[in-house]
């Protein structure tokens, strides 16, 4: 399925879990029709309970219900949060699930990290927000900052029809949706194009509309990612986009969930802030968020981290907006992110003197430049698709902790 620009949609900007999960949950419990979900973390916590309520609720109105999570990032379902959904109807399957090696789980590479959810052909939500309490600012100084959106229009059937295929629901039934869910329907003025990463046909495609957009600009570049380790390419071109006077800001983790991801990150800061990229560390807690802009009209939202996992290896889906009034929202909360939770990053200048970081800069940019053709040497075995491995109940915190970078 080629990417294409379609037109005539409507997008609202959904920020963290107090944002996404009430829209996301009273869609689920409305439904009549059909209701398909991909997550990369789903947890027995708060959160998971109230989604699994709601997916049992739209089962029992006869909306066929089909859920996928990742077989690494939500390996310990229990029975007692399975077999009602399984009773009730629902089709639950794990991606690439395997059993445990000497305690250890090995399918950390190549995992289905997209966070997609369709219901009744009419409703499609994207973003980065997994179900599990971690996304709610109750949960503590670790709650995440994150976004999603909320889309409706013609580019919602592409969305559903990827997920059909995905969740390996296209060839097992029909679903009967009402005309208002054709893709002629016109919801708004957005023109909106659903990107996914995967490793046969569309193996950089967030990367290169990325840098297509950042090539493009005049104005302006902002852009706000969890992880920040692009691919040489990708810095190069935000490098010749402030050089040539375009404003280019990058807000990244301050307070790191994951402490690696701010120490590969700060290793590029004087590379890019060289060229006059300024860089933004967010404080408040740690920043999930996969979202960027470009001028006026142009912006994302998705899965995708700025890494090596999510541009080489991981399975991705962001959707790409042309819609000043999205671009106007967006814009307008990371300033207010900046303003109130941020501090900039002050360029340090040359230090020639301290030669171990040259040295370390040295081969973060060679790996950065070769990453993605080594990459295509690790092993591509074909996924499957299963019921996800019936364990504990009860997640230990390492366990846990492991899984809370996705």
């Amino acid at each position: 399925m080629k990417s294409r620009w379609i037109p005539g949609n409507q997008a609202t900007l959904l920020e963290n879990g107090e944002g996404y999960f009430p829209a996301v949950f009273d869609a689920i419990r409305n439904a009549r029709h059909e209701v398909l979900l991909e997550t990369f973390i789903l947890f027995e916590d708060k959160v998971g309970l109230e989604l699994q309520a709601a997916l049992l609720q739209a089962a029992r109105q006869g909306a066929q219900v089909d859920v996928l999570v990742d077989g690494f990032g939500s390996a310990d379902l229990s029975p007692a949060f399975l077999d009602p959904l399984l009773a009730a109807g629902v089709h639950v399957r794990s991606f690439d699930p395997s059993v445990r090696v000497l305690g250890l789980r090995l399918n950390v590479l190549r995992r289905m990290h997209r966070k997609l959810v369709v219901v009744d052909g009419t409703r499609a939500f994207v973003g980065g927000i997994n179900f599990s309490a971690d996304h709610l600012a109750d949960f503590g100084p670790q709650a995440k900052q994150d976004f999603a959106l909320e889309v409706r229009g013609p580019v919602v059937a592409e969305i559903r029809r990827f997920l059909l295929a995905a969740i390996g629901a296209d060839g097992e039934r029909h679903v009967h949706l009402p005309a208002t869910a054709a893709p002629q329907a016109v919801a708004g003025t957005a023109q909106a194009m659903f990107l996914r990463r995967d490793n046969h046909e569309h193996r950089n495609d967030i990367e290169r509309h990325y840098r297509a957009a950042i090539r493009g600009a005049r104005q302006r570049v902002l852009i706000a990612n969890a992880y920040f380790f692009p691919g040489y390419r990708l810095l190069k071109d935000l490098r010749r986009a402030a050089r040539r006077g375009v404003d280019v800001r990058l807000i990244l983790q301050g307070e790191p969930d994951v402490p690696i991801a701010k120490t590969a990150a700060s290793l590029l800061y004087a590379h890019l802030q060289r060229d006059g990229v300024k860089i933004y560390e967010y404080c408040e807690r740690p920043m999930h968020g996969k979202v960027a802009l470009v001028d006026d009209d142009w912006a994302t939202v998705g899965s995708s981290n700025l890494d090596p996992l999510s541009l080489s290896l991981n399975l991705e889906a962001n959707l790409v907006l042309r819609d000043r009034e999205f671009n106007a929202t967006l814009r307008a909360r990371l300033e207010h992110l900046m303003a109130g939770a941020c501090k900039e990053v002050t360029a340090c200048g040359e230090q020639p003197s301290r030669w171990w970081p040259q040295l370390q800069a040295f081969f973060v940019f060679h790996f950065l430049r070769h990453f993605p053709r080594w990459a295509a040497w690790l092993p591509q075995h074909r996924p499957t698709l299963g019921r996800p491995v019936a364990a504990a109940a009860v997640l230990s915190e390492p366990a846990r902790e492991g899984r809370r970078a996705g």
